[in-house]
């Protein structure tokens, strides 16, 4: 490629040769920027969470559930578009199902917030590893989105970086789980495997989303 040559006007040119239709009917709606708002709302919230963790105060979880909200209306809006968008940057389906998985990040994160108030459950350095790993993977996921259009390969780089912090989601959950079973208060451990498996579930749903987010890339080469 030539030193000044734009990557995303390749990809367009690209989008033109798949669908002869495309300058007929020219994209109504930015969906890349709206899955990269979305993304970095989802990292806010992520941040604000791993703050309410250290700190516990009601502010926090406030501001979480403020941002909880926030994306929902984001994401609702971006499927009503979507539903009536002729033209769309790459499957109208992997952009539904990253916003759809993203989101599921943020609701894990939040029903964690939710069930330690309420189970009376203390942080440990496990919840914090495994909510800084979710929060490192998802500033990941998204620059990855920002330069889905534009940069192939940086975007296969933040994946790759993002997988390691899912990887180690899945350690974390395993140690802390067999630690856990050798306690002798079966009622406390009970209230905390449920944090523990909230927040697995979170990397779960930033496995899904590396998932989509990697076959996009391809479909786009």
């Amino acid at each position: 490629m030539e030193r000044n040559e734009d990557p995303s006007r390749n990809l367009q040119e690209k989008a033109r040769k798949r669908n002869p239709l495309f300058e007929l009917f020219p994209r109504e709606h930015n969906f890349e920027l709206m899955l990269a708002n979305q993304a970095e709302m989802t990292v806010s919230g992520l941040q604000t969470f791993i703050i309410w963790l250290d700190t516990r105060l009601s502010v926090n979880a406030r501001e979480l559930q403020r941002i909880e909200t926030e994306v929902d209306s984001i994401r609702r809006d971006m499927e009503e578009k979507l539903i009536r968008s002729f033209s769309t940057p790459f499957d109208r389906q992997d952009i539904f199902s990253i916003s759809r998985q993203m989101d599921y990040i943020l609701n894990f994160s939040n029903e964690t917030v939710k069930e330690m108030y309420s189970f009376g459950v203390e942080t440990d350095h496990y919840i914090e590893e495994m909510a800084n790993h979710l929060l490192e993977g998802t500033t990941c996921i998204s620059r990855g989105i920002r330069s889905i259009t534009s940069d192939k390969n940086s975007v296969e780089g933040e994946i790759r970086r993002a997988r390691g912090d899912y990887h180690r989601i899945e350690e974390l959950y395993i140690t802390s789980m067999t630690e856990l079973l050798k306690t002798s208060d079966p009622m406390y451990a009970l209230r905390k495997r449920e944090i523990y498996h909230h927040l697995r579930d979170a990397g779960r749903a930033m496995r899904d989303t590396l998932d989509i987010l990697h076959n996009a890339v391809i479909d786009l080469a």
